[in-house]
């Protein structure tokens, strides 16, 4: 007897009299009455998982205050009940034994831990905090003008205190963090999105205007093809297969593009291996292929993107350099890769395509060089294999591009993405049902933690955090134009309430501000410890096991006065003075160790990869003397705040006239925060309705704490919607929690419409002009700049409306909207820019096996920064080593590890090489081997299987090893980390690390 999940809930309901009645015994039944009986007397309490970016609901069953059971919510619409293995186990962590019972202390040289109370914890951190502050403010800083002469600034910032983390933690927590760390005057803050999907942002950003996954996990049922490319979604983002197998019931094809071959890969119609960190080179094939066959979408590019516009005269691409690049400093300048201008300051458009000057003449000759057989000499796929990846993609449209990690860690992270980018522009995909690019986030809030700004270079709402060149709000204002000047107004009236007014600029002087020569993004912070950061925060993150050449990590924090850590387990991090080889008496670092509450123990969002903002309530108390990270920060900040009670020193104003009340019933209140983060008319005290009534409001009379989020409690808790009904037929789910902006399901949804407003899809309807009513309407919200706007006038014919041109970019130029044409005044919106080229080009991997044969004098990326000093030789380090994650365990490990399940079901790391290389190294399954680079080694056993192929690379054959990475000293299960060997370069956009590739030799 088959029994589905909705009915075996059915059966549950069957009384013992009925099962026992003489119907006979049925093993479906006598399973659904023990379920029944299991939680019978139980509330039922939604709550999110904790693991990938995926959202899925939880269901947990509480009697008496404990948790009796957890399951899927089959209410979700995400997940629809089903769970992964981890999710599944996740009421292990309620009641683990291994997680700390109270605050702990560690003394400079001692080697255990004191038990400490909260009281006396709070008291000391605020003081070393208050410390550490004074040693290391700076309040003012030597600038260069634009005149070329020197003056001093106001700067006012703490550049000894150092804040990691933020993506574990829910938004309100988050936020909380990016403020309290620009109270106290340090931008040094850095979280878990800079080393997983940075480059997500870094690409998306400057091609549609904003930095996010284009639809939803849901959406992919919509598509009629996928191309899933450095993604095992399958392990990974386990609920994404649920969508893109219910696409394939319909005839969708999937296509795989993967260093190995995955579990995803076994889901496939067309499996690609490549030759990790060439990704550049195929899809540059493929768009080449797209221009060459004309098989591009005529409408879309003239309506939809800036192919018509004309490049400056300027401009050049020879022998892998772009114009103006600057090779004493390793960057670009950007001047010319801008647009020839009219009159007005506006882009000059072409008559046709066969322009010389537009931008589709400029990519055509650009990807002319990417013929199917060198991309076949460079990445290792066969010719004809991507000829056939091509031909599907533009025979199957809508397509989904399907990514992670895999894309977006390496030195070329960027233009990896920016290639999907170009790719889905061409094939008039961006904006549709079924046509994406899917961004799958890695952890439960990172999405969240990016749109609350835990990056150096960033406030909340992707506000650009000032620099010393932008000393004054008009300085800021003319740099990045209007669309900046009215959230950060908004922001800091959020901050700072009634204390910010026009007349002192709203406070604007209260931000630290950066100084551009030392903004170290999340590698790059450790060996600046000891020498310039005193004092850590670490909050959710295992920073020991989830950085490249983490060895790096140790000796920095060895350095530091003062390191605190908050997070559900003793990780890595926590324990770095018993790390293996190193001797506690010769570390005087003090170390905080407070135990955080879990995912269901706190009430707050999280926000998925589709911009899901979701509530839960908590469901369980903290164990033991566990708290909120909401409540450790704001009890931090408070006791902080008390310390400078009575002082006049005007470095002191930010914290003493900051708003900060949260209380309820002695604790924060997330609800609070998130209304905080929502906005306020502050003319009225009224929350905001929604984000355009943010948007029409005089600059000064509203509040928000990140304007993305505008509107999100305006007509009661929209996140907390639980309403799963879905009239549009397209898994849209709009009044199921919110989705930012203003609960847009699909971005740039106005491309899918024609001139006159109406569905180019009529299978796939998500928008459209109503003549009649003069608004725009539809199953989703309008992605267009005024909802009274109609398709005959500027504004709405805008598909990407936060690009300054309003279209979506093949070339990233460099371009503000609204430029004055006297040369004075505010200009309108600044794009978004690639630091290494306004085109995408294939670099070769930091450490490589082969040269780069389209331009073998610039190999490699010319602006990628190398942070590991030690650089390996391929005579010596002959193989490619690339690094993933199993379905069994979560990023570092500090959860899964602690889940004894797990730990049965996956218990330790492995090497995964080929059949061939293992014959050739006398390596048979199950040897011991040892994994070496230039930077380190480790000794795990071999798993030689056929899921990696040997590959030819210039004629050369060649090969891949492949690690997990999920693992570390401590825990219940630790075994050897796969980052000891890793390699620190990064992108240059986005400082994303180059994790996928780097040089090892490997042996018996």
């Amino acid at each position: 007897m088959y029994v589905t999940r909705r009915g075996f809930l059915k059966l549950s309901g069957l009384t013992v009299a009925t099962f026992a009645s003489g119907l006979g015994f049925d093993p479906a039944v006598a399973k659904a009455q023990g379920y029944a009986l299991k939680i019978e007397g139980c509330t039922k309490i939604p709550s999110i998982c904790h693991f990938c970016s995926g959202g899925c609901s939880l269901l947990l069953h509480i009697k008496d205050g404990k948790l009796i059971h957890l399951e899927g919510d089959p209410d979700c619409p995400i997940n629809e009940g089903a769970l992964c293995p981890k999710a599944a186990g996740l009421a292990q962590v309620a009641y683990s034994p291994e997680r700390p019972q109270n605050p702990k202390y560690r003394a400079p040289g001692a080697d255990q831990w004191q038990d400490i109370s909260w009281e006396e914890a709070i008291e000391r951190i605020a003081e070393k905090t208050k410390e550490i502050r004074e040693k290391t403010f700076k309040k003012t800083e030597e600038r260069t003008n634009a005149a070329g002469a020197k003056e001093t600034v106001a700067v006012n910032r703490t550049d000894g205190i150092a804040i990691m983390g933020g993506a574990e933690i829910d938004n309100e927590e988050s936020y909380l963090l990016a403020k309290f760390g620009r109270l106290l005057g340090t931008t040094f803050h850095e979280n878990q999105t800079r080393i997983c999907h940075g480059s997500t942002v870094s690409a998306l950003a400057p091609s549609f205007g904003r930095g996010a996954m284009t639809n939803s996990y849901q959406d992919m049922q919509n598509a009629e093809c996928f191309l899933i490319g450095g993604s095992n979604c399958a392990e990974a983002h386990p609920v994404s297969m649920k969508w893109i197998n219910r696409a394939r019931t319909k005839g969708a094809k999937v296509i795989v593009v993967d260093p190995r071959f995955t579990r995803t890969a076994a889901q496939a119609d067309i499996f690609a291996q490549i030759r990790p960190g060439t990704d550049v080179a195929y899809l540059g094939a493929i768009i080449n292929y797209i221009i060459e066959n004309k098989q591009y979408d005529e409408y879309y590019i003239e309506n939809f993107t800036n192919a018509y516009l004309k490049v400056s005269k300027d401009f050049k691409f020879e022998a892998g350099l772009f114009s103006g690049y600057d090779a004493e400093k390793k960057k670009y300048d950007f001047k010319s890769w801008s647009y020839q201008l009219d009159a007005e300051n506006k882009p000059l458009k072409a008559a046709n395509l066969d322009d010389p000057d537009c931008v589709f003449q400029k990519i055509k000759a650009h990807y002319s060089r990417y013929t199917l057989e060198v991309a076949e000499n460079i990445s290792g796929i066969p010719a004809a294999k991507i000829k056939e990846i091509a031909e599907t993609l533009c025979a199957k449209r809508p397509c989904s591009v399907v990514y992670a990690l895999g894309m977006t860690q390496h030195s070329t992270g960027v233009q990896g993405i920016r290639s999907y980018a170009v790719m889905q522009l061409l094939l008039g995909n961006i904006g549709k049902a079924g046509g994406a690019i899917n961004a799958l986030r890695g952890e439960p809030n990172v999405q969240g933690s990016t749109d609350m700004a835990n990056l150096i270079d960033n406030l909340p709402g992707y506000i650009p955090q000032p620099t010393s060149s932008e000393s004054t709000l008009l300085e800021f204002s003319t740099k990045h134009g209007t669309a900046q000047q009215r959230p950060i107004i908004a922001l800091l009236k959020a901050w700072f309430g009634e204390n910010a007014t026009a007349e002192n600029d709203y406070c604007y002087d209260f931000l630290p501000k950066n100084n551009p020569a030392n903004m170290p993004t999340y590698s790059q912070m450790f060996p600046k410890m000891g020498e310039q950061f005193k004092m850590a925060f670490n909050i959710g993150t295992d920073v020991l096991i989830s950085q490249p050449d983490c060895s790096i990590v140790g000796e920095g924090l060895d350095r530091l006065e003062m390191l605190v850590n908050a997070d559900i387990f003793e990780n890595e991090t926590a324990l770095f003075w018993k790390r293996p080889g190193v001797n506690p008496k010769d570390i005087q670092t003090e170390v905080f160790m407070l135990p955080a509450a879990f995912v269901y123990e706190k009430a707050g969002t999280m926000a998925n990869s589709g911009r899901y903002v979701q509530w839960k309530e908590a469901a369980l108390k903290p164990p033991n003397q566990a708290k909120p990270d909401l409540d450790i920060i704001d009890l931090i900040f408070k006791k902080v705040r008390e310390l400078y009670a009575g002082s006049n020193d005007p470095k002191d104003a930010p914290i003493l006239k900051a708003n900060w009340n949260y209380d309820h019933n002695h604790e924060a209140s997330a609800l609070k925060v998130l209304q905080e983060l929502s906005g306020y008319d502050v003319t009225t005290g009224q929350l905001i309705p929604t984000v355009r009534d943010y948007l029409k409001a005089p600059i000064g009379t509203v509040s928000t704490g990140c304007w993305v989020y505008a509107g999100c409690t305006g007509k009661g808790n929209l996140c907390a919607r639980r309403d799963n009904s879905d009239p549009s037929g397209l898994a849209l789910f709009r009044n199921w929690s919110f989705a930012w902006p203003g609960n847009i399901r699909v971005l740039y949804n106005r491309a899918s419409c024609d001139a006159d407003g109406q569905p180019l899809d009529p299978k796939r309807r998500l928008i459209w002009w109503d003549a009649a009513a003069g608004v725009w309407t539809g199953h989703d919200g309008a992605d267009v700049v005024d909802l009274n706007k109609g398709p005959d006038t500027p504004e709405g014919k805008l598909a990407f409306r936060m690009n300054p041109e309003g279209i979506g970019r093949l070339f990233t130029a460099n371009y503000t909207s609204g430029m004055p044409v006297a040369g004075k005044g505010i200009p309108t919106r600044m794009a978004a820019q690639c630091k290494d080229g306004p085109m995408t080009e294939m670099y070769e991997p930091t450490e490589s096996p082969t040269d780069n044969i389209l331009h073998p004098k610039v190999s490699k990326s010319p602006c990628a920064p190398v942070n590991s000093t030690k650089i390996g030789d391929p005579k010596d380090y002959p193989y490619v080593l690339t690094t993933y994650g199993v379905v069994e365990h979560f990023c570092s490990g500090t959860i899964t590890r602690n889940m004894p399940w797990l730990n049965e079901i996956m218990p330790e790391p492995f090497a995964e090489i080929s059949k061939n290389l293992g014959s050739k190294l006398g390596i048979k399954d199950g040897d011991t081997v040892e994994v070496s680079s230039a930077r380190g080694k480790v000794t795990v056993h071999a798993l030689v299987t056929d899921r990696l192929q040997t590959y030819k690379v210039n004629g050369k054959d060649t090969e891949t090893i492949g690690m997990p990475w999920s693992w570390g000293f401590a825990s219940l299960s630790p075994g050897p980390s796969t980052n000891v060997v890793t390699m620190n370069s990064q992108d240059p956009t986005s400082g994303t690390a180059e994790y996928k590739c780097c040089l090892v030799n490997v042996r018996r």
